[in-house]
């Protein structure tokens, strides 16, 4: 895939010793939420009685390089900004993805939590201004990049973070009878002991971007070289992994879940269909290629 144009990136001081780590210059305010508030299904919905239109670009059969994702947002967050300037900002955005293999760390990230040295890094690493610390993303992981104006839907970041720690749990329990939990001063999505979805997110003038991912059937070697989210005593599951336990060891063929490719579509779709629910989004479908990348 063609490497897109990107805001300037620049590289860390030496002297933290992170040689392939990269910093964006992109200013905003950072979220960092501890406690958690139970979600309220009534307050998902805007303030209008008619559903505000969300673009969606959906690359979810894609696997699209980090660099590339991470611009797209900060040009979205920059053209919504000269909207909202204007008095002309209509609509939200998603995007949802996959990404190639990469590990991302959050503007206050600890290095302590990399499994290995900088120079013989698995994957490149990048610094990025979300909230959270050290997580991986790669092939079998869906990824979701909701870019909405909280002015639109609830001005609350606690209202904002649960409602996609919501939208996950929906889509485990409607989708594959998995029940999920949120656990007390954590933020991510849980089955079990084991972290299934991880969240990090960004808010400038209250337009959001960064977001979650959502293990389906990722392979979870990579997650060996950090301690993901800096939780050192707890797991990282995904969706096939719980199935397979669930099934005795493999996923019958009495579910409807009969390989890779039919597990990300149905998860995928699910992901859509409770987003649009959760945030009371009309999704309109988008091509990447109609983005304003250098406004």
């Amino acid at each position: 895939m063609m490497i897109l144009a990107a805001p300037p990136l620049s590289v860390l001081p030496p002297t933290r010793g992170l040689k392939r780590v990269y910093q964006s210059n992109y200013r905003g305010a950072i979220c960092k939420i501890d406690q958690i508030s139970d979600f309220d299904a009534q307050e998902a919905t805007t303030k209008n009685h008619r559903r505000r239109r969300c673009e969606c670009y959906d690359l979810c059969k894609e696997l699209v390089p980090y660099k590339d994702a991470w611009s797209w947002q900060k040009s979205i967050v920059r053209s919504r900004h000269a909207l909202m300037e204007r008095d002309e900002d209509h609509s939200d955005t998603l995007i949802i993805l996959q990404h190639l293999p990469v590990y991302t760390l959050g503007t206050g990230s600890l290095e302590e939590y990399l499994n290995f040295e900088i120079e013989n890094a698995p994957f490149d690493v990048y610094r990025t201004e979300r909230g959270g610390e050290v997580t991986y993303h790669g092939p079998g992981q869906i990824v979701v990049y909701p870019i909405i104006n909280l002015r639109h839907h609830k001005m609350d970041l606690h209202w904002y973070l649960r409602s996609l720690e919501e939208l996950v749990i929906r889509v485990l329990s409607s989708t594959f009878s998995i029940q999920a939990s949120r656990l007390e001063g954590l933020t991510g999505v849980w089955v079990g002991n084991q972290k299934v979805a991880a969240i990090g997110i960004r808010v400038s003038r209250w337009i959001t971007y960064h977001g979650l991912a959502l293990n389906v059937n990722t392979d979870l070697s990579p997650f060996q070289h950090i301690v993901p989210c800096g939780i050192r005593d707890r797991g990282v599951g995904s969706i096939s992994g719980v199935l397979s336990s669930s099934s005795g060891g493999k996923i019958t063929k009495n579910t409807v879940h009969k390989d890779a490719y039919q597990l990300m579509d149905i998860t995928h779709k699910s992901l859509l269909r409770e987003f649009s629910e959760i945030f009371q989004l009309t999704l309109q479908h988008k091509s990447i290629s109609d983005l304003d990348l250098y406004n």
